[in-house]
Parts: C-alpha cells; structure tokens; sequence
C-alpha cells in the first residue's frame, strides 16, 4: 500500500494511499478495455476462415480460392472490411448516448450497460444464421465498444491519485493487447475447428463481459460523478474509501467546487466550442487521429508473411501472434511504469523519433526488395522481423495507451464527459476510415504506405513537441490552473468571462 502526495507547482497536495480496493476497482474496469481488444484481434481471424466466408461471404470464398497471389492486393476487398469496420460506426454513435449515461447516472451504470450490450452482440454473432443477424450482432458490440470505452477510462482517471492516475488509466490499454493477444490465439486454434470453429471464436467474447458485468456490482462509483449528481454524502465516504485516509476534506472540497461549475453548465456540448475548452477539444480529437496513423496496421498485417520468410512456415501466423501481442503486452507495462515518473511528453516524443525510424527502414526493405510476386530474401526480412518488433514497442509505451489517457485527464469536469464523447467518437471513426481503406491503400500504394505513415509520425511528433503540455501529476480538477494557463499557445484561449467582457 502506497501512500502518495499530489503535487506540481500550484496544484493542490492531496495524500492518498493506493488501496487493495482501488486496485481491484481498477483491474475489473478495465476488462472492458480486454473486450475491446478482443474484438479488434478476433475481426481479422474470423474473416479469414474458410467455413464463416461460405456461411456469409460465399462471393469472397469463391474468389478466394481462384485469386492470383499479390503480396499487396490479396486481401482486397470492401465487403470483408465493411464487417470489420461497422463496429466502430455503432461504436461513433453510441458513445454520445453513452456520454448522457455517463454524467445522469454514472460511469458505473454506463459500464453495465456496456457488458449488456456486449453480450447480446456475442450471442447474435456467434449465433447468427444469416448475413442481416450477423451485421445487427457488429453494431451490438459496437454499441458496448462506444459504452465502455466512454466510461472505464473516465473512471479510471477519476479514482486515481493523480500521482499514479497515469499508470493505473494505462490499465485499460493493457486489457486491450492482452485482448488482441488472446484473441490472436483463439484465432489460431479455432481456424482447424470445422464447421463452427468462428462461432467459438465470436462467443469467446462472453467471458470478460460477464467478468465485467458481475465485476461491477462490486465497485465503487466515483466520487465525482456522486457529487455531481448531488450525492455529497455517498461522495464524500466513496472518497475516503478509495483513498484509504481520513483526511480528504481538501480534495472534496475541490471536487464539491469542479461540480458547481459543472452544474451551471446546461449544454456541454456547446461548452466545448468555447474557447476555453478548446485547448483539450483540440488535443483530444487529434490525439485519437495520430493514434490511428502511426501505421500500427500496416506493421501488424505484414508480422504473419515476414514471419513465414524468414522460415516459420505453417507456423508463422501463430508465432507472429505470438512474439508481436507479446511485446504489445510487455511493453504495455513499460508504458505504465514510465508515464509518471517521465511524463506523458517524453515517451510520445521518444517515441515518435523510435517509430519512425522503424517504418523508414522496413519501407526501404519492402520497396527495394519485394515486388507485386515472390518474397524477400531470408537476411532482409529477419531485419524487417527486427523493426517490426521493435516498432511496436515504442507504439505500445506511448500513442497507444496515451491517446486514451490524455483526453481522460485533461477535460474540466463540466465538459469531461461530453469532451471524452467526442473524442470516443473520433477515435472510432478514425480506426472505421484505417479499417475500411487500409487494404485498398495497401494495393494501391504498396511499400510506399509505409513512407506515407512516416510523415503523419513526423507531423504527430512535431505536434506533441509544441502543443501538449505535460500533466503528470496534476490534480484532474486542477488542469486549467497549472497546465492550460501556463502553456505558451494555449493560454490565450483561458481568459475568465470577466476578462472577455472587459476585452468586448
């Protein structure tokens, strides 16, 4: 049990201890972020096995089997990416209902509904007998994607100690590889289970919905979203709780202040085009379009062909699984015991420089050496193998996770459910327009995708360099003070009312 001080520069020290309890409220959270990343890893397997594609897709079978083999356009093709993509539609749309959820009833009710959803979306799915059974599954789980990820990083970010709020929101990103990586091998295994080896691997996102949905009856809401549905009592012992100490009456005293702004507030939505919410507006919306072009996609779709190159043979799509969702996971950790102690700065600049070195490379590799046919060279493609992992290492500590942390944390309270909504919504529309074009980019374009996605890294890390302030450490309620105000660019747009009437 440790007992930490938030503290930096003017922000106000709050003792906190970082209890069993909050730990657990933590882990069982953020199993909506391992659903999440079940869903993105079981996508790709499913609609590349042969039993589902005569079920749904008997077209793309047919053609599948008499297809020419290009290394660039063999996966081409709308229908198959309209499945994979239509979840994050669903996921866009609901994460606005979700944000009038998050602030009427809760972020744990929000939760809840999200384990529903996701459990009427795996039984439709992995039950379904026709194409319009399956399609209405996908946006059931869309609508879960959209409830969750509005509400667990919300809720992570509120009952952290602000000294730990970085580590422990990174949680949820954690639960997301370590659902792509189960998933992956799910994939793997049910791909020889003939005729319903996919119903097995659909259905398998049950289990962490009901561990999130019985989970939740055992944790806690936040003692903000409690005070700021006027429950001050139930808040203030839900702060103590989570804290672990007696003396919290400065925090809540903080939080009980957050609120009464946030209730003057009447339209967040129309909040948010203020120009005091635009610095978090602005950060938040790009952050979730950076996120999605690091090229993330194009690494991980080649892990499985540079794997078989370079000798893995039938074995190359497990072991690609394998190693790749290995150092996802691992390096996932790296990210979570840095972010508070470097800051968030740090390892989106490290990384950006880290990752762009990597695509240069292995575009270099792939446009010199493999053409529309054949393969690379053994020597080549272990190098590729190489900076494929180590590419998604620095991914992994840094835009993955910290383009759902720094939306979480930087939005006053008055507009952080809304704000957080709209970033949700970005980032899902972003990863529908990756889902849906990305095979046709990769035909089209070929090696050359990768350069394309080395100059969005230059533009994100350039963007991060002047634009995103450091918040490590900052109370949550405490952003516009110590981070918006201080800020080179962004204080221009935090003048008080009283100096914008003053300025008219």
């Amino acid at each position: 049990m440790a007992v930490v001080v938030s503290s930096n520069g003017n922000a106000p020290a709050f003792e906190a201890k970082l209890t069993v309890y909050v730990f657990i409220c933590v882990v069982i959270a953020a199993f909506g972020g391992l659903i999440f990343g079940y869903d993105i890893g079981i996508s790709g397997g499913v609609t590349a096995m042969d039993d589902f594609l005569k079920e749904f897709f008997p077209a793309v079978w047919e053609r599948k089997k008499h297809a020419h083999e290009n290394n660039y356009c063999k996966y081409d093709n709308q229908f198959l990416q309209l499945f994979t993509s239509s979840l994050y539609l669903a996921a866009l749309v609901a994460s606005f209902f979700a944000s009038a959820v998050c602030s009427k009833l809760g972020r744990k009710p929000t939760m809840q509904f999200a384990s529903i959803f996701f459990l009427i979306g795996v039984g439709l799915t992995a039950g379904a007998v026709n194409l319009i059974m399956l399609i209405f599954g996908r946006i059931l789980l869309g609508f879960g994607v959209g409830f969750g990820n509005q509400a667990v990083p919300l809720f992570l970010s509120e009952i952290a100690p602000a000294q730990l709020r970085g580590g422990l929101n990174i949680v949820f990103q954690l639960m997301v590889t370590i659902g792509i990586l189960i998933a992956n091998l799910v994939n793997y295994f049910t791909a020889t289970v003939h005729p319903y080896g996919w119903r097995i691997a659909l259905g398998g996102a049950a289990i962490p919905a009901v561990i999130l949905l019985f989970g939740s009856l055992i944790i806690c809401e936040t003692p903000t979203s409690l005070i700021e549905r006027n429950k001050n009592e139930e808040g203030k012992e839900a702060l103590r709780k989570i804290r672990g100490v007696e003396d919290i009456n400065e925090e809540y005293e903080s939080i009980v202040h957050a609120c009464e702004i946030s209730n003057q507030v009447k339209d967040p939505f129309r909040k948010l085009l203020k120009p005091a919410s635009r610095p978090p507006f602005i950060i938040g919306m790009l952050l979730q379009l950076f996120q999605q072009f690091t090229g993330i996609n194009a690494i991980m779709f080649y892990a499985p062909v540079l794997f078989q190159t370079v000798g893995f043979g039938s074995d190359a799509a497990l072991l690609s699984a394998v190693i790749t969702g290995t150092i996802n996971v691992l390096s996932t950790f790296v990210g979570i015991y840095l972010v508070d102690k470097t800051g968030r700065r740090f390892l989106l600049l490290q990384s950006s420089v880290h990752m762009l070195i990597c695509q240069l490379i292995i575009g270099i590799i792939l446009a010199k050496d493999l053409g529309t046919t054949g393969t690379l060279g053994k020597p080549q493609a272990l190098v590729v193998v190489i900076f494929v992992c180590v590419y998604v290492m620095g991914f992994a500590w840094s835009w993955g996770p910290l383009g759902w942390l720094i939306p979480s944390e930087t939005f006053p309270l008055e507009t952080r459910s809304a704000g957080f909504a709209v970033a949700v919504s970005c980032n899902m529309f972003f990863t529908f327009v990756i889902a849906q074009a990305f095979l046709s980019m990769l035909c089209g374009m070929r090696s050359g995708i990768f350069f394309f996605f080395s100059a969005w890294i230059v533009v994100m890390g350039l963007f991060a360099m002047f634009f995103i302030p450091e918040t490590k450490g900052v109370a949550i309620d405490d952003m516009r003070e110590s981070v918006w105000k201080p800020h080179w660019f962004w204080k221009r747009y935090m003048l008080d009312e009283d100096d914008v009437e003053k300025r008219n």
